[in-house]
């Protein structure tokens, strides 16, 4: 079904937790959808595919992503460089650059009546330091302030098919997304694996408690992009009759 607009009533916003004080009363009329995943799952190209594909549909489009705030995405990126960042001092540097979009981004975005397509939001950053070692309640409560979005989708691709993706992208691999920071093998390789499957794990956990919908990643770019746009054009049609 095609959709002319983004026709949407308004609602209350619900918290994870106790929400952002001043953020209580208000009302949106968007939609905020999140496409979670692993680098090089493909995420980025399924958002962009459909994002042009619900901008050919009439409706108004924002993207949003980690590392994309005007306040510290910048500092993020130095920080790293040095490796000398404590796990929770890194974990804050990234809530506060999700918070800083949240609150000038995705709510305003919401509140006139944008679909929010997030590549990536919360749930990452829980799983990241977790695996880091960090208290998973402590984790969860950090992002009390974030509303629950309405779609959460997380591409699940198997390690093993992930590293190869990734050398085919890159060319090699990142220190980070290898859990190299934290010492799980002097094998880069290895650690690739073994922290992936941990970052996985993860979310599987995270899939009832927070109601994400696993996609199968290690299907074809189009396999993939047709099941979500299914599913996202099945709830767009039924909350907009």
């Amino acid at each position: 079904m095609r959709h002319s607009q983004t026709n949407l009533h308004g609602r209350p916003v619900e918290f994870y937790g106790h929400g952002i004080k001043n953020l209580q009363d208000i009302e949106i009329k968007g939609r905020l959808i999140v496409i979670e995943g692993p680098d090089a799952s493909g995420r980025s190209t399924q958002i962009e595919k459909i994002t042009a594909r619900l901008e050919a549909d009439g409706h108004a489009v924002l993207n949003t992503g980690l590392k994309r705030s005007d306040l510290v995405s910048r500092g993020i990126l130095e920080a790293k460089q040095h490796y000398d960042l404590g796990r929770k001092t890194l974990a804050l540097f990234y809530a506060a650059d999700f918070a800083d979009q949240f609150e000038y981004k995705i709510i305003p975005a919401l509140q006139a009546g944008y679909i929010v397509l997030a590549d990536r939001y919360i749930y990452t950053l829980i799983a990241r330091n977790v695996v880091r070692g960090l208290d998973r309640r402590w984790c969860h409560n950090l992002y009390g302030f974030a509303i629950k979005p309405d779609l959460i989708f997380y591409i699940d691709v198997k390690p093993s098919v992930l590293i190869h993706r990734v050398f085919q992208k890159n060319l090699s691999l990142d220190h980070y997304e290898s859990g190299a920071d934290i010492g799980l093998s002097n094998d880069l390789y290895e650690s690739f694996l073994i922290y992936q499957e941990r970052i996985s794990r993860e979310f599987h956990l995270m899939q009832k408690k927070y109601g994400l919908t696993a996609i199968n990643g290690n299907r074809m770019v189009s396999e993939i992009n047709s099941d979500l746009q299914h599913r996202i054009d099945q709830y767009l049609e039924r909350v907009m009759q």
